[in-house]
């Protein structure tokens, strides 16, 4: 299906169309390595007044380490929610320094202690590697917790993209592991589908990501899967059948970009599960508008209604810690 640009909107359209040829030029098999290269080398965010920025190495359970970028208020703060924060890239490209503007916003409507891991990227290490990482670093926070200043029972769990299917799959695998409690999800336009079957997953030229792009990063991210029947719920959580006991959510997504109909149909799973969402459909807006063009009016608006729900959801949603958990799930 190719581009309608009388039905962009306005403030969105000239950039959208320089990121259009942009996205038509790089998003081949060749190009994502190189954009790969290009991601990697992102500048360290620096501290400022308002935010402290540090890193750590953590372990993950195969004995390697996990740098994560730690994002906290400058004004010393206790008792805060936590937030993961996974950042987006079809699962090959990105890195943690992509979520500190978004980790300021949150702890300025309200104080927060943000951890963005770096998580494995699947040109080297495919699914499970990237669900893995999540997994690790959500359970660090909760062990840790009394250390990063934060409560155990108000961990939250976010990321925008693939690092918004990321969340979606890590509220599954938490849920059905039963050793980490997830207060509330903020999974933004999420890569939640590969098998690419909705009519807006065949959006050909849309800007910033279109069908190309998303099927070969799901091609990637699943090469170990030669049976599509063999893939989990936890890689793309569209297959999921029970969305039963998922955190109350928030998540929006723009009327044209691949992943329309994949986060319509997964609201509307998490609804009729008897799962709290507030979820809004951005007219004439294409995939992450609202950080290619943070000052039109629409991505202030998107960016606003997400952190009332994150201030919501800080007020009014906690998830205890189970000491012990009974029965887990093993594969990913």
């Amino acid at each position: 299906m190719k581009m309608d640009w009388n039905s962009v909107d306005e403030e969105l359209k000239r950039r959208g169309k320089i990121f259009q040829i942009i996205s038509k030029i790089v998003f081949t098999k060749w190009g994502f390595p190189l954009l790969n290269k290009l991601s990697s080398k992102r500048p360290a965010v620096k501290n400022n007044s308002t935010m402290l920025v540090e890193q750590q190495w953590i372990q993950r359970k195969d004995g390697e380490k996990i740098r994560i970028c730690i994002y906290r208020p400058a004004k010393e703060e206790k008792n805060m929610p936590g937030l993961l924060w996974l950042h987006g890239g079809g699962y090959i490209l990105g890195s943690p320094e992509q979520g500190a503007a978004m980790a300021m916003r949150f702890m300025e409507r309200c104080p927060c202690v943000v951890v963005a891991p770096e998580y494995r990227l699947s040109l080297n290490a495919p699914y499970p590697a990237a669900l893995e990482d999540a997994y690790d670093s959500l359970l660090w926070m909760k062990k840790n917790a009394h250390l990063l200043g934060i409560r155990d029972d108000q961990l939250m769990v976010g990321g925008d993209s693939a690092g918004g299917g990321l969340t979606a799959a890590l509220s599954l695998y938490a849920r059905d592991r039963g050793e980490v409690s997830i207060a509330f999800q903020m999974p933004l336009y999420p890569m939640l589908d590969d098998r690419r079957i909705t009519e807006s997953s065949g959006f050909e030229d849309t800007p910033v990501w279109n069908a190309k792009a998303n099927k070969i990063c799901w091609e990637v991210y699943l090469k170990n899967y030669q049976v599509a029947s063999d893939i989990p719920c936890y890689a793309a959580p569209s297959r999921a059948t029970d969305f039963s006991g998922l955190p109350p959510t928030a998540t929006f997504v723009g009327e044209l970009e691949p992943f329309r109909d994949e986060t319509i149909q997964y609201v509307e799973s998490l609804r009729s599960a008897g799962v709290s969402v507030d979820f809004a459909l951005y007219k004439g807006c294409y995939h992450a508008f609202e950080q290619m063009c943070p000052k039109a009016a629409v991505s202030k608006t998107a960016i606003s209604r997400l952190l009332d729900s994150y201030e919501d959801a800080v007020a009014h949603y906690t998830a205890k810690q189970k000491p012990d958990p009974q029965n887990g799930v093993e594969e990913r």
